[in-house]
């Protein structure tokens, strides 16, 4: 118990652990944020010009490879960005190890199933099997 008070705080840091996943979580958070600004402006002015437009323009514009495949990343960078964020909050506010654990995996399963059900509409539309 002494010889423990009696070392420096680096010394009894080391050893509990990796710093360099917290760099990876916060580049990765950095990255989705820089790529997000671009896609939700063009995707912003995309609806503003869509406005009024019947819903076969919108499925036609949907249908484009550009606007399906600038789709598809908004909804990955935006989910990916989503966990990444909600992670931070939960290992923040959440004390109980299994708790943690648990939202966790809840946030990265529900942000991947939305991710997945989002690029599944897009392409669906894109491809003409809305039916």
């Amino acid at each position: 118990m002494m010889a423990s008070r009696m070392r420096s705080p680096l010394g009894r840091a080391i050893g509990l652990g990796s710093a360099k996943e917290g760099v990876d979580h916060w580049w990765a958070q950095r990255i989705t944020a820089i790529a997000l600004v671009p896609l939700s402006l063009w995707f912003v002015a995309s609806v503003i010009g869509l406005a009024g437009a019947d819903i076969e323009t919108v499925q036609n514009w949907v249908g484009l490879p550009l606007p399906a495949i600038l789709l598809v990343l908004l909804i990955i960078a935006t989910f990916y960005h989503a966990a990444l964020g909600l992670q931070v909050v939960i290992e923040d506010y959440i004390h109980t190890e299994l708790a943690r654990l648990g939202l966790v995996v809840a946030v990265r399963l529900l942000s991947f199933g939305f991710a997945v059900a989002g690029i599944f509409a897009v392409l669906s539309i894109a491809l003409g099997s809305t039916s």
